[in-house]
């Protein structure tokens, strides 16, 4: 099983990480990588099955220097990644329109990663666990102490694919607009617009009974770090 502590030092460029447009937005340093991969909520997982390309958004969750994505074994796309096919997954978070005084500079603040890699079937009990926790801590922490647990006949309904964080990079735009010398002489506004993925009043479920509270958890629950 993964070790559940952050690795602190940097992963080495690849022919498929190493930016090529923008380089300077390039990061490789692993406190990065995992830093927007845990603020993330999706990741898109792309492959390719009989030379068909596919893009599938899906849940994920990540312990240690591992990203797990899990579903029903019925999923064709866990079905074929468990057979040792090469993937792609991104995670992107929005972070401001950029509008410049020109259509051509408007932009994105942006903190994206992507990783490559060849997913591998989670077959051990405890690990197949720790990667349900990981998935349940990483979309409301302090979750996982409070639910009923998976049961033996839940886990084995259960497909969970590794995928070791060993190939990737991010990418980060900051900052104000950048436009041609001659335009900051327009009478255009031009700046930012701050955006941020904020949670709403929670919605007990109807059939909550009235006297059991809200946890902490949930009241103070905020997913962005921007």
């Amino acid at each position: 099983m993964p070790s559940t502590e952050k690795p602190v030092e940097s992963l080495a460029p690849t022919a498929r990480t190493t930016l090529k447009r923008l380089p300077k937005r390039g990061m490789y340093d692993r406190s990065n990588v995992y830093e927007i991969l845990d603020e993330g909520v999706v990741c898109h997982v792309g492959f390719s099955v009989d030379q068909q390309p596919y893009v599938i958004p899906t849940a994920y969750g990540r312990s240690g220097d591992c990203l797990y994505i899990h579903g029903s074994p019925a999923s064709r796309m866990l079905r074929s990644l468990q057979d040792g096919i090469e993937v792609c997954v991104t995670v992107t978070l929005l972070d401001g329109l950029v509008l410049a005084r020109s259509a051509f500079h408007h932009s994105m603040n942006y903190r994206s990663v992507v990783v490559f890699g060849t997913a591998t079937l989670v077959e051990d009990s405890a690990h197949k666990l720790e990667a349900l926790r990981s998935f349940t801590e990483h979309i409301m922490p302090g979750r996982w102490q409070e639910v009923r647990q998976p049961s033996p006949q839940e886990l084995a309904g259960t497909l969970v694919l590794a995928l070791p964080l060993e190939e990737a990079s991010a990418k980060i735009r900051t900052g104000p607009p950048i436009d041609d010398a001659d335009d900051y002489a327009l009478p255009v506004w031009a700046g930012v617009v701050p955006l941020n993925l904020a949670p709403l009043a929670p919605i007990p479920d109807p059939q909550l009974p009235e006297t059991i509270a809200l946890p902490e958890y949930i009241q103070h629950y905020r997913k962005s770090s921007n």
